[in-house]
């Protein structure tokens, strides 16, 4: 590994990030901000996409094709669908999927198009190394499957239509696009998500409040799976 990037969605996901180092370079290009830093000779570029799908393939290909990354860690927050998820747990992406991909008129399996795959596995190496790391710092990560969709999903039919179509675990708006992308380009990735809200959420819970403590949570594993890679 000669450059990781490490990505996130929103400025919240990685702001505990970037809090971790002293040395910032920030770069603005194609109406985003990269920030280079470095840690132990190790050259680390890090950005927030913005939200959604076609914002995360943008920014995953300009950390990759332009700033030169050759191996890709997300962190962020998802919505649980596992039951056995709660909020402030993780979940390390074994595969993803675009949960609303729907070409099934033309018979075709939710999640498919024709030269692509309903899921794309992350790199088995990468997962390795974070659960040892969990192991070592004794958290409760689960593995699964993550599935993406450029919708914020509240409704508990659709995360019930999720859960039994594509056996999801956690649901957000990013990773299987990254996922794509990296597939690709032959990029070694790795997708880290903690839960900030479930499938048995109240409409009125503080999303916000959830939002910062999980990303915080999210973060500061990734720090430590950055640590175990170097």
């Amino acid at each position: 590994m000669n450059k990781l990037a490490i990505m996130g969605a929103m400025q919240e996901e990685v702001q505990p990030l970037l809090a971790f180092f002293d040395d910032v370079k920030e770069t603005v290009y194609a109406n985003n901000k990269y920030y280079e830093v470095n840690y132990n000779g190790l050259d680390i570029v890090i950005a927030y996409s913005k939200i959604g799908k076609v914002f995360a393939s943008l920014t995953a290909s300009t950390m990759i094709q332009k700033f030169g990354c050759d191996t890709l860690l997300f962190s962020g927050v998802a919505g649980g669908i596992n039951p056995k998820l709660e909020i402030g747990d993780l979940i390390i992406a074994d595969k993803l999927c675009q949960h609303d991909l729907d070409i099934t008129a033309f018979g075709h399996p939710h999640g498919y198009v024709p030269e692509g795959n309903v899921f794309i596995e992350t790199n088995a190496n990468l997962r390795n190394i974070a659960i040892e790391v969990a192991n070592d710092k004794n958290l409760k990560v689960i593995v699964g499957t993550i599935a993406t969709g450029d919708q914020f999903v509240h409704s508990s039919e659709r995360k019930e239509f999720i859960e039994t179509t594509f056996k999801a675990d956690a649901l957000e708006m990013e990773g299987a696009s990254v996922a794509v992308i990296c597939d690709a380009l032959d990029i070694p990735f790795f997708i880290l998500r903690a839960i900030s809200d479930t499938a048995d959420m109240e409409a009125g819970f503080d999303f916000e409040e959830f939002l910062k403590s999980s990303a915080q949570t999210s973060a500061e594993y990734l720090i430590e799976i950055v640590k175990k890679i170097k």
